[in-house]
């Protein structure tokens, strides 16, 4: 993708992904995908033919395969992770703190969930087709390569779980090899600062279904999948895929 002037945050051990442009903060990988291709839409990262299909794969490896590849990954790795993880974890999903023998018993049972779904993602590519759904990678090859990547790196390596699946292992290279691109880091403070020079962008035509808040009511809204964090504001922009609010923040504005 062409270098956006877009500040890459993550933060605590969530590491949670968010986009920033001066005061407009995009949080969730997907909305993220979706504006960097509503801003450089070439490479596309929807191609118009597999978009239904991509949308799909994408959603099963960020909702159904993620999980158990964490749970699995991290509790074999239990005595290797950093401290207070495993407990963060478990508040996210509103669960009391484990201890390291349930740790580690997690792991067995998911990995029990995890090899199936290996099994899936190389059968998509039992064709000899380069990416998961044709020639150049899409949405659904960026979201299913964030889950392989767990398998490597760390202290207990298990690659090994793919090892059975030669095209899996080629494909997972080929998307290493695309990189990063040119990327400056910042830390929190010059993030901070940035957003409070700046003014939030006007709103594009909002859109929204029955039954939704409309803009300039309140609302409050969280992740749908494990988070338990509500964020609150004044609805600034809202369609099918994307509800923005704004807030008002005393270390920002």
């Amino acid at each position: 993708l062409p270098k956006p002037k877009l500040v890459p945050l993550t933060g605590g051990y969530r590491r949670t992904p968010v986009l920033q442009d001066g005061a407009d903060i995009w949080c969730d990988t997907n909305l993220i995908a979706r504006e960097l291709e509503r801003r450089f839409p070439e490479p596309t990262l929807f191609p118009a033919a597999t978009a239904g299909s991509a949308n799909a794969i994408a959603w099963w490896a960020e909702q159904q395969f993620m999980r158990p590849v964490a749970l699995f990954v991290s509790g074999i790795n239990a005595d290797h992770m950093p401290a207070g993880l495993h407990a963060d974890r478990a508040r996210l999903h509103g669960l009391p703190e484990p201890s390291i023998e349930a740790v580690r018993k997690a792991a067995i049972r998911n990995r029990n969930l995890v090899r199936p779904q290996i099994k899936w993602l190389a059968d998509m590519l039992r064709d000899g087709r380069p990416y998961l759904l044709g020639a150049e990678p899409c949405i659904a090859d960026f979201a299913a390569y964030h889950v392989v990547w767990f398998f490597r790196g760390r202290h207990i390596d298990c690659r090994g779980e793919l090892e059975p699946y030669p095209r899996l292992l080629a494909w997972r290279d080929r998307m290493a090899a695309i990189g990063h691109g040119a990327r400056t880091d910042i830390d929190a403070d010059q993030a901070l600062s940035l957003a409070r020079e700046s003014a939030p962008a006007a709103p594009r035509l909002s859109e929204p279904q029955e039954g939704d808040p409309r803009p300039g009511e309140r609302a409050r809204v969280r992740p749908g999948d494990n988070a338990r964090d509500w964020v609150e504001g004044e609805v600034h922009f809202i369609d099918a895929n994307e509800i923005a609010l704004l807030r008002h923040d005393p270390l920002v504005g």
